[in-house]
């Protein structure tokens, strides 16, 4: 079977806290561990997205807007969704291993610096399709604009049930 999750394979995350994000893998692991018997990998993405920044903004504001909280995690490969995309950081490599996870400041600490990796990586405008959310959210049916269409769309139909059949059938 080919290797398919290599350092550097950008994945998308498919179940978890973390689905639907974006990922690189930083280490795979084809035959497993010892307390992890499956097939994984050590991988780091983005948990918050920088926001969309304008040629309005000032200074202050872009760089408010370009920040990026990251995640690193150990993914079953059955819940990685591998991608044609490949991220280039070098600087991934040493920050994260097996050991990171043991304890909460060694991971704090590979968390800053992977934040750091991952800004200066958005700033100069390289692999903008990985600082993308995957879509666009949605606003809720409760939200006032949607609930107001929903109610035009309701009262229309029940009109056209009210209406004598010639116009309905001349409508359509």
């Amino acid at each position: 079977m080919p290797k398919i999750y290599k350092p550097g394979k950008v994945a998308i995350v498919l179940q978890g806290r973390q689905a639907g994000h974006k990922v690189v893998v930083i280490k795979q692991l084809d035959e497993g561990t010892k307390e992890r018997p499956y097939p994984h990998a050590i991988v780091a993405g983005i948990e918050r997205y920088p926001l969309k920044v304008t040629k309005r903004m000032g200074a202050k504001k872009v760089a408010k807007r370009s920040k990026i909280k990251p995640f690193i995690k150990v993914v079953n490969y059955s819940h990685l969704f591998p991608t044609r995309y490949a991220l280039e950081l070098e600087g991934l490599k040493g920050v994260v291993g097996s050991e990171t996870f043991k304890e909460v400041s060694q991971r704090e600490d590979s968390k800053k610096q992977i934040k750091k990796l991952l800004e200066d990586r958005y700033t100069s405008g390289k692999n903008k399709w990985f600082f993308q959310p995957l879509r666009v959210r949605i606003p809720s049916p409760s939200h006032p604009f949607n609930s107001l269409s929903l109610r035009l769309f309701y009262a229309l139909t029940s009109l056209s049930l009210l209406l004598p059949v010639s116009f309905t059938a001349l409508s359509l």
